[in-house]
């Protein structure tokens, strides 16, 4: 078979992107896979035009943090799903449905990610580009959830698939194709628009290169003005005109519900250049922007091997444009080169650092990666003995499979936080009092009315009515559950009162945490439950665990959160 390594490999994407997809039980502890469930299960299609075009619509999910386009997605799919199992278009198995969805948008990723590589490079770069994506932590581990960045991925990378068609074959068809593209981006989510700086790349690339190479010489690119102004003008409007028509159709209460859109899209926005905005925000206070990205990846998204390759593949591919002769591949692959660059300056400034915010790079990475080996690492192998270049070929790729399959380590167990709530219903009495943290899951998962449940408001200023409070609180606990690092991680770093705004600082908080952790708070710890990717080789009887608690906090406390439980000392 002609394509026999790409298949190879979509089945093993397959197979890391839906092993242990119920990895929560139908728990649901991924806030944002439960929003977004949560606003689309009450969707149902308006019976008149009327109904259908006022705000008060059955169709309006009244959620913009993200694209309207993921629910409706998720609705219509979940629908057809239901005839074969009802379930599945209900709350117990419509996540399930979700994260399937989730898995093929990836692998379109996968396949896309090839096409690119083949189409500007060769078959062996799109092949090795597919495979360094396919392997990549933090795309499995997306892919486990049913958020809106995987889609959105999928439709940016289509949308640079798309303008790299445009720049060979101007057209009004690839124009509208483009805005096709880019407007289901934006529908899945409005950080899609860097797009935009590929977009103008790709049809002003041609004139920027005459520019570029004789900047002193107007005699040459002036007579060139016209053509580029017609082809900037007439494809740009094609492009704005089909992107605003697939915005309005599959996101038509931006305009209907305008109000209510604009005001979440603002808090959003509020959030990437404030990290107090949210409490759930604090824990991004004194981010320092790119560096915390290019951390992340590093450490965990790619792994240390893969993200070294991916780096170098960057530099690697800027110096392999600058020494192009052929000027059609330059522009190219300058267009991703220009994207790339553009959505790292603009999303690694912000004052916030999801790992998922950087998602839609991986693809890139893995592509310059994949550009790097097969240029330079390759052709140094053919200077060893065959039988030799062989081996370290095929150790390399062994080598990039530890870190995958170390991750792929939690989920083939349960869930801590499910094992923690078999672990209280089974040694906490019943009718005891337990204290848990807002803003986070509480625990027991089940069975919850059997205990006493007090709320500690820990995120409130630290003020002596909060503590006062806290103090009676914990003077009726018998054991205090924390479900996750989400509060105490952030909370004890805020400390220098001298330097945070008034309210922010938790020095009151952070010898809370101190005391309770060394006991001197009157608990003990007398449980704990942790997951970490682990490196294993059965034939020698040899494990390591990979401590990840220092990896963004979105990269362990949902499917892999450590929780600590203490009791009261007698």
């Amino acid at each position: 078979m002609k394509y026999l390594s790409l298949f190879l490999i979509l089945i093993f994407a397959f197979i890391l992107r839906t092993y242990g997809l119920n990895w929560d039980q139908g728990f649901y502890m991924h806030p944002d896979e439960r929003a977004i469930v949560m606003f689309t299960i009450p969707l149902q299609f308006p019976n008149t035009i009327s109904e259908f075009l006022s705000p008060t619509s059955s169709w309006n999910p009244h959620f913009f943090a993200y694209g309207n386009f993921p629910l409706y997605l998720l609705k219509i799919v979940s629908l057809i799903a239901g005839n074969f199992d009802p379930s599945f278009a209900l709350y117990d198995k419509i996540n399930i449905v979700g994260r399937f969805i989730s898995g093929i948008f990836d692998l379109g990723t996968i396949f896309f990610v090839f096409l690119l590589g083949k189409k500007l490079f060769n078959k062996k770069v799109g092949i090795l580009a597919s495979f360094f994506y396919t392997i990549s932590v933090f795309p499995i581990q997306a892919s486990h959830f049913y958020a809106v960045d995987t889609p959105l991925t999928f439709f940016i990378l289509l949308t640079l698939y798309q303008l790299i068609r445009l720049y060979e074959k101007p057209s009004l068809k690839n124009s509208i194709f483009v805005g096709m593209c880019f407007g289901v981006s934006l529908v899945t989510k409005i950080s899609a628009i860097p797009l935009i700086t590929a977009i103008i790349a790709a049809i002003a690339v041609d004139f920027l290169l005459l520019v570029a190479k004789q900047p002193h010489k107007p005699r040459v690119w002036l007579p060139h003005i016209p053509r580029f102004l017609k082809r900037f003008i007439f494809d740009g409007i094609a492009i704005i005109i089909s992107t605003v028509i697939i915005f309005i159709v599959l996101q038509p209460y931006s305009i209907i519900d305008f109000p209510t859109f604009w005001r979440q899209n603002m808090e959003q926005s509020q959030m990437t250049h404030d990290a107090f905005t949210f409490p759930y925000t604090l824990q991004y206070v004194g981010k320092i922007p790119y560096l915390y990205e290019v951390k992340n990846i590093f450490l965990w998204g790619q792994g240390p091997i893969l993200a070294t390759i991916s780096f170098i593949g960057i530099l690697y591919t800027f110096f392999v444009i600058l020494k192009k002769k052929k000027e059609r591949k330059w522009a190219q692959e300058l267009v991703l080169l220009i994207f790339f660059l553009s959505y790292f300056a603009i999303v690694g400034k912000f004052a916030v650092g999801w790992m998922r915010y950087m998602l839609p790079l991986y693809p890139l990475l893995c592509l310059f990666g994949a550009v790097f080996v097969s240029r330079f690492l390759i052709p140094k192998m053919y200077l060893f003995p065959r039988y030799l270049s062989f081996l370290i070929f095929n150790f390399s790729f062994l080598i990039l499979l530890v870190w995958p399959l170390s991750f792929m380590n939690i989920y083939t167990k349960p869930n801590t936080r499910i094992l923690a709530s078999q672990w209280i219903n089974q040694n906490i009495p019943v009718g005891s009092t337990l204290a848990i943290e807002h803003w986070d899951d509480s625990l027991p998962l089940l069975e919850q009315q059997n205990y006493k449940m007090i709320t500690l408001s820990l995120y409130d200023p630290d003020t002596s009515a909060k503590w006062d409070l806290v103090n009676q609180q914990l003077s009726q606990t018998d054991y205090i559950i924390i479900a996750s690092n989400r509060l105490y991680t952030p909370l004890m770093k805020l400390t220098d009162c001298k330097k945070l705004p008034v309210g922010r600082c938790y020095a009151q908080t952070a010898e809370y945490y101190k005391k309770l952790f060394d006991g001197s708070l009157g608990f003990e710890k007398v449980a704990e439950f942790k997951s970490y990717p682990k490196l294993s080789f059965p034939l020698v009887k040899w494990e390591h665990e990979i401590n990840d608690s220092t990896a963004d906090e979105s990269f362990t406390v949902y499917d892999h959160p450590k929780v600590i439980i203490f009791k009261k000392i007698p």
